[in-house]
C-alpha cells in the first residue's frame, strides 16, 4: 500500500545531510497514507539503521575535524621561532580545540624542582596566574611527576591528588571547577603540563584527552626546537645578526611577491615592510617626497626614503622611520619594498583604468544611445556595481585647471565617488559627467554641493558642478539622461557666469533664473514654489491675498495707491499684506524676492 522500498526516504535524507528530526517524517507520512503495520515496522527499521549511519557518519567527520585541526595546529606551530609566541599558541589552541573557558600551561623548573605558570589564556586572578607547584603538588604537579594525563569533574571534590592552601585559593580565586591536565613530554622527560579547564562541572570525554594529548606531543617538539634555537643564537650572536638580516630580507622577498601575487595594495607593502624592519613604514604621493632620489634608498635625517617610479615618472616614496642607521641588506629591502610599490601602483591604476573606461561606456551609452534596451542597460550597471532605478542626478563637473593631468585627476576622482555611490561617470570635452543615485533626505541641490567639495579636495582646485533636477529610473527613460545633462551643463555655465567657481548649484537655486536653465522650463512648479502659500491661503480662506499682492506691485507698494485701486481702508491693505509676509517670509518685500514674486504673479495670470 506504501508503494516504495522503506529504505529510499532514509537514503535521500543521508545523501542531503537531514538533520535527525527529519528521520521521523517517511513513517509519519506512511501512517498518514494507511500504510499496514508490516510496512510501518520496515520504515522503523529502515529508520533505526539510517540513525545509526548517521551516527557514524558525524563521528567520522568530527574525528576528521578534529585531525585536521591538530595537523593545522602543528604546522603552525613548526612556522614559530619565538618562544613566548610558541607557548601562547600552543595555549590558545588549547583552549579552542576544547572550547573551555581557560587554558594555561606550566613549565618544569628544574632547579627549583617545581612547576610555574608560564602563560594563561581566559585567566583573571592575578594569584592564579603566579601560581608554582610543587612536585606532586594539586592536579598539575601530579600530571608533572607521574607523567600522566589526568582528569577532574569537580576539582575540589576530588581527593585522588594533594590539595594545599595555596593551591586551593589560588584554583578558588578563579573559579575553576573542571580540569584537565596533559603533559609535555620529551622522550621520557616532562618539560610541562598542558591545562584546559571550566568554571563548571564538565565531564571531559577519552576522545578529548586523547586528542590534547597528541597536541601537546607536538606542542612538547615545538618548545624544544624553540629553546633549542634560543640557545643557538645567544651562542652565535655575531653570526645571527647577519643572519637575521638576511631571514628578513628573504622574508620581505616572499612577502612582498605574495602580495603581488593576491593583489594586494600600498598599505600591505607597508605593513609586510614595517613587521620585517621593525620600523614604522609610510607611503607619501609624488608631491610629499622631502628629497630627490635617484633609484636608490637614501637617508635623510632620521628617516631612509626610498623613490617609488616606473617609466621615469616618480609615483611617491616610501619612507621608514625610526632607523637611522641601516645596514645594506636591510637598504636593499626598502628599494626591493620601493619597486614592489611601483609594480602595485601601475596594476591598480590600470585595473582603475579598465573599470573607468567600462563605466564611462554605459554613461555614454545612456547619453548618447537613449534606445538601448532597458534590460541590458541594467545587467551591465548591476555587472559594475551600479543601481539605474530609483531617484538619480545628473551632474556636470568642470575642474579650474583645463590642462590635461587636471582633466585626468577629475576623471579620476569622478570614476571612484561615483563607484561608491553606486553611480556612473565618463569624461566629457572638458570636464566630467556623473549619474547618481538620489539617497532620501537630499536634493539635486544639496548633492552638486556635496560633489564640488569632494572632486575640490580630491583635485587640489575649484571644481564647479552644476546639477539636473531629478531623473527618475534612468534605465526606463535613458532618454531623459541627455535631457538631464544639458540641464546640467547649463546650471554648470551658468555657475561660471556667475563668478561661482568651485561651488555646486542646481536650477531650483536660480530662482526665477532656474526657468531659464532647466529642461522642462516648470512654470507651474516656479509660481507653485515662490507664491504658491499665498494662493492655496486664499483658496481655504475665501481671501484675496493674490489680487492685494497684484495691486500693491502696480501701485509702486504704495499701501496709500493700493487702497485706492482695491476700494479698501488702507488699515484692511496693511492687514493683507502682514499676513502676506507670514506666508512668505519677513525678506518678501527685498528686491530679489519681490521680483521673483511679481513674475510668478504675471505667469499666473498668464497661464489662467
Amino acid at each position: 500500500m506504501w508503494g516504495q522500498l522503506p529504505e529510499v526516504p532514509f537514503l535521500e535524507l543521508l545523501a542531503r545531510g537531514a538533520a535527525a528530526g527529519e528521520y521521523e517524517q517517511p513513517a509519519l507520512r506512511a501512517r498518514a497514507a494507511g500504510a499496514w503495520p508490516d510496512e510501518l515496522a520496515a520504515l522503523e527499521r529502515a529508520r533505526t539503521l539510517a540513525l545509526r549511519v548517521r551516527a557514524e557518519l558525524e563521528g567520522r567527520r568530527r574525528r576528521e575535524a578534529e585531525l585536521s585541526a591538530l595537523f593545522q595546529t602543528a604546522h603552525d606551530l613548526a612556522g614559530l621561532r619565538d618562544l613566548d609566541a610558541v607557548l601562547r599558541a600552543i595555549t590558545q589552541r588549547a583552549r579552542s580545540l576544547l572550547g573551555t573557558e581557560v587554558a594555561y600551561l606550566t613549565l618544569n623548573d628544574p632547579a627549583a624542582g617545581d612547576t610555574y605558570m608560564r602563560v594563561t589564556v581566559g585567566s583573571v586572578s592575578a594569584r592564579f596566574q603566579q601560581l608554582r607547584l610543587r612536585m606532586g603538588e594539586g592536579l598539575g604537579g601530579l600530571v608533572a611527576q607521574t607523567a600522566r594525563p589526568y582528569v577532574t569533574d569537580d576539582y575540589f571534590q576530588d581527593g585522588r591528588f594533594h590539595h594545599t592552601g595555596t593551591i586551593d585559593t589560588a584554583v578558588r580565586e578563579e573559579g575553576l571547577v573542571a580540569i584537565l591536565g596533559v603533559p609535555l613530554t620529551l622522550g621520557n622527560q616532562v618539560i610541562g603540563v598542558l591545562f584546559a579547564a571550566d568554571r563548571r562541572e564538565r565531564v571531559f570525554e577519552r576522545e578529548q584527552i586523547a586528542l590534547l594529548a597528541s597536541f601537546a606531543a607536538h606542542a612538547a617538539v615545538a618548545i624544544d626546537s624553540a629553546n633549542l634555537l634560543a640557545e643557538t643564537r645567544a651562542a652565535l650572536a655575531e653570526l645571527a645578526a647577519a643572519k637575521e638580516a638576511i631571514e628578513r630580507a628573504s622574508e620581505v622577498h616572499d612577502r612582498l611577491t605574495g602580495l603581488a601575487l593576491r593583489g594586494g595594495g600600498v598599505p600591505d607593502v607597508a605593513d609586510a615592510l614595517a613587521e620585517v624592519l621593525r620600523g614604522r613604514v609610510e607611503f607619501v604621493e609624488a608631491a610629499q617626497v622631502p628629497v630627490r632620489a635617484e633609484g636608490h634608498a637614501v637617508r635623510h635625517g632620521e628617516r631612509w626614503i626610498a623613490p617609488v617610479a616606473a617609466g621615469g615618472q616618480v609615483l611617491g616614496a616610501l619612507i621608514l622611520h625610526g632607523h637611522p642607521r641601516l645596514d645594506p641588506v636591510d637598504q636593499r629591502t626598502l628599494e626591493r619594498a620601493a619597486t614592489v610599490t611601483s609594480l602595485l601602483l601601475l596594476a591598480r591604476r590600470s585595473a582603475e583604468e579598465a573599470e573607468r573606461r567600462v563605466r564611462g561606456e554605459l554613461m555614454d551609452d545612456l547619453l548618447d544611445a537613449p534606445d538601448r534596451e532597458p534590460r541590458l542597460l541594467r545587467e551591465r550597471a548591476a555587472r559594475l556595481g551600479a543601481d539605474l532605478d530609483g531617484d538619480h542626478v545628473v551632474l556636470a563637473a568642470r575642474a579650474s585647471r583645463a590642462e590635461a593631468a587636471g582633466r585626468g585627476r577629475l576623471i579620476a576622482a569622478a570614476s571612484h565617488l561615483a563607484a561608491t555611490r553606486h553611480g556612473l561617470a565618463a569624461s566629457r570635452g572638458a570636464g566630467t559627467v556623473l549619474l547618481l543615485p538620489l539617497p532620501p533626505g537630499e536634493t539635486a541641490s544639496s548633492t552638486a554641493e556635496h560633489v564640488a567639495r569632494h572632486l575640490g579636495t580630491a583635485v587640489h582646485a575649484p571644481v564647479t558642478v552644476g546639477a539636473s533636477a531629478v531623473v527618475g529610473d534612468p534605465a526606463e527613460h535613458p532618454g531623459a539622461v541627455a535631457a538631464a545633462h544639458a540641464e546640467a551643463l547649463r546650471c554648470l555655465d551658468a555657475l561660471r557666469a556667475l563668478g561661482r567657481d568651485g561651488q555646486g548649484a542646481a536650477a531650483e537655486d536660480f530662482g526665477f533664473l532656474g526657468l531659464l536653465l532647466a529642461e522642462g522650463r516648470d512654470v507651474e512648479g516656479f509660481v507653485d514654489r515662490t507664491i504658491g502659500a499665498v494662493a492655496a491661503y486664499d483658496t481655504r480662506r475665501g481671501t484675496e491675498l493674490l489680487r492685494t499682492l497684484d495691486a500693491y506691485f502696480a501701485a509702486g507698494m504704495s499701501p496709500a495707491r493700493t487702497k485706492d485701486l482695491l476700494h479698501v481702508h488702507v488699515n484692511t491693505v496693511a492687514q493683507r499684506l502682514e499676513r502676506v509676509g507670514r506666508l512668505l517670509g519677513a525678506d518678501w518685500q527685498e528686491p530679489s524676492r519681490a521680483l521673483e514674486i511679481q513674475l510668478a504673479l504675471r505667469l499666473r495670470r498668464l497661464s489662467g
